[in-house]
């Protein structure tokens, strides 16, 4: 088990499907319709080794986000158990992580404590992070009078810089305007590439997974459909589409 990064057994996650219903309805009658649940990963098992790069393809609602949310500990499965051996973990998706009423530095030491650095560690790394986000004086402002642009920059450099075992990438590989998407497509290649970091890869572009992975998780309706070789899985899944 030495080898192995991530060890995933039995997973099952749901949801709470919230139906609508009228105000007068709930207010005259009490009524109000059941909640239905929608299972977004069932029994999911899989090993992913130290160092691998696995792609994970499938169509919208197949369970791709909610699997990474779940490595990364956002969720809390129904059952099944995630085994990281230990190793510190981060997810890069746009959206989440940021207390919005706090600066970009707060931000920061934030993330990092929360990926289990240390204070000291996060005030070694924090010039660079600063540096490559290019955010110069919004840095000490409140994320929430970030542009989109700028919230982006601030969570793929804490990503960079805060250096995980593992790192989880959902649909985001460059972020910014043109300039800045150079620089991370470079930054990113350079923490992939790393023999010893285990990173998995949302994404619906193929020619960026085949290019990337070296090896391809195929999930339909919340279970595995395929799990092998990048361009059999790949192949596979353009016919099927």
């Amino acid at each position: 088990m030495r080898d192995i990064a991530i060890h995933i057994e039995n997973l099952n996650v749901s949801y709470k499907e919230l139906s609508a219903y009228s105000i007068k309805r709930m207010f005259l009658k009490g009524g109000k319709k059941k909640d239905k649940s929608f299972h977004a990963l069932k029994n999911v098992s899989l090993d992913i080794k130290k160092g691998e790069i696995l792609g994970i393809i499938g169509k919208n609602g197949s369970g791709k986000s909610t699997l990474l949310n779940t490595v990364a500990g956002i969720f809390a499965p129904d059952s099944g158990t995630i085994d990281l051996n230990g190793k510190k973990v981060s997810l890069l998706s746009i959206g989440v992580g940021f207390q919005k009423d706090m600066s970009g530095r707060e931000n920061i030491v934030l993330n990092g404590l929360l990926l289990g650095f240390s204070e000291e560690e996060i005030r070694e790394k924090m010039p660079d992070i600063i540096e490559f986000s290019e955010l110069g004086s919004f840095i000490d402002k409140p994320v929430k009078t970030y542009s989109k642009g700028m919230y982006s920059k601030l969570a793929f450099s804490i990503t960079a810089f805060l250096e995980t075992d593992i790192i989880l990438i959902d649909e985001v590989l460059s972020v910014g305007d043109e300039h800045f998407k150079k620089k991370s497509s470079a930054k990113m290649k350079e923490l992939i590439s790393d023999k010893n970091r285990t990173v998995l890869i949302v994404s619906h572009s193929i020619s960026t997974l085949r290019k990337l992975c070296t090896k391809m998780l195929w999930l339909h309706d919340g279970k595995i459909k395929m799990l092998g070789d990048t361009n059999e899985v790949l192949t596979a899944y353009e016919q099927y589409m």
